[in-house]
């Protein structure tokens, strides 16, 4: 490893239309959940000038009948939560209302061919819902184990989402992007060297007064969230670099579910499979797969077994068993990679890493997943059901299974 590098990654916030269309995506499964706890669904989210376009497969009781048919209310329910989702990220503007916008389903029941691959009959156990590759990280860069480039972005634009909803930002609007570079040295964060923040803005907050005041509350938001010995009159700050930004959101530009999975995971700071996680159920391994590879390396990490640690997981569409598992300390594990891997084999209670034994284990047929789709599914603070992959109640089992 160099001894100093720089190294950048960026987030945006909840009202970024991709982050929308991930909302409204995760926010649909939840409500298939929520009535089917094996409910399948796979939903894209298109967003654009007072439009939301859902389409994808589904199936779940409840929702859709045997015959494939919507259940009486289904379509009113998922207007309602699209609409809802909308109204609680704070688009109530005339390119982009809740209330306003044209809504179009075209949702429908989940393809044969997928089903009979996928569902458990017989002795055949329950298999991936799709080949791929899925990547897990975590380093002691922060307190949640996470890259702190990525950390610090997420953390000052939830900041500034927090005050604009309180109202005590009220001149923010809901879209936002953010960007942080630290220099490292000797592996570890010691300086911020640049930040960029781009934000939604109320009309007339782009020159003058207004302009000043919007510029002094983001760096004092910045302030707010960067350790002090980080920053220094030596950090350059861009903030609204462009000018003007009052048209945001998917009025500004169209967002698609799955177009921020590096702002989904570890900023760039390590390899990714390409799937993206938002409006997926838990049997497709694109997610559950990615949350238990993380799960694995923050409780390495946690355990004090290594600084730094990637893990991957390969799976066959219709296969139960992974095709492989790959541990990778980056020279700062305690013990060998593949001991590493030989004791995760061994743990019972993760089932072998199937699909079913990973949602068993981290709980994760549940309506659990609209609060991951902004600010990152990773370096969340576990609450009730929710963000159970960040657990790190592994640690004990990892030591036993070592020796």
């Amino acid at each position: 490893m160099r001894s100093e590098y720089l190294f950048t990654s960026e987030s945006v916030s909840e009202g970024h239309p991709d982050k929308v269309s991930d909302q409204i995506s995760d926010a649909v499964v939840d409500l298939f959940l929520s009535k089917d706890p094996e409910a399948r669904v796979a939903c894209e989210t298109l967003t654009t000038t007072n439009r939301v376009v859902l389409a994808g497969e589904v199936r779940g009781i409840g929702m859709i009948d045997a015959d494939g048919n919507w259940e009486p209310g289904a379509l009113e329910e998922i207007q309602t939560v699209v609409r809802n989702t909308v109204r609680e990220i704070g688009y109530e503007q005339d390119g982009f209302h809740w209330q306003n916008l044209n809504f179009e389903n075209h949702l429908h029941p989940q393809s044969a061919d997928i089903a009979q691959g996928v569902d458990a009959s017989g002795n055949k156990d329950e298999g991936a819902g799709d080949q791929g590759i899925m990547f897990g990280f975590a380093c002691d860069e922060t307190p949640d184990l996470m890259p702190a480039t990525l950390y610090y972005s997420h953390k000052i634009l939830e900041r500034m989402a927090a005050d604009r909803h309180s109202g005590a930002a009220p001149f923010l609007e809901p879209d936002a992007k953010s960007q942080v570079t630290l220099r490292f040295r000797d592996g570890k964060p010691v300086a911020a060297t640049a930040i960029v923040v781009s934000t939604q803005h109320a009309p007339g907050y782009h020159e003058g007064e207004k302009d000043a005041q919007l510029k002094a509350y983001v760096k004092q938001a910045i302030a707010d969230v960067l350790p002090a010995e980080l920053l220094s009159d030596d950090t350059v700050y861009h903030i609204n670099p462009t000018g003007k930004f009052e048209i945001g959101g998917p009025d500004g530009d169209a967002g698609l579910t799955g177009r921020k999975i590096i702002v989904d995971t570890y900023g760039g700071a390590s390899p990714h499979g390409g799937g993206a996680f938002s409006g997926k159920d838990p049997t497709k391994v694109d997610r559950s797969a990615a949350y238990i590879t993380r799960y694995l390396a923050k409780n390495i990490v946690a355990a004090g077994l290594a600084t730094r640690c990637t893990i991957q997981l390969a799976y066959a569409i219709g296969v139960s068993k992974p095709l492989s598992l790959y541990v990778d300390t980056h020279g700062t594990g305690t013990v060998a990679d593949d001991a590493l891997e030989e004791a995760i084999k061994s743990i019972e209670k993760l089932g072998g890493l199937t699909p079913r034994g990973i949602r068993t284990h981290l709980g994760l047929n549940k309506p659990i997943y609209r609060p991951s789709a902004a600010y990152g599914h990773f370096g969340r603070t576990p609450e009730g059901d929710r963000f159970p992959w960040e657990k790190t109640d592994l640690v004990d089992d990892l030591k036993a299974a070592l020796g």
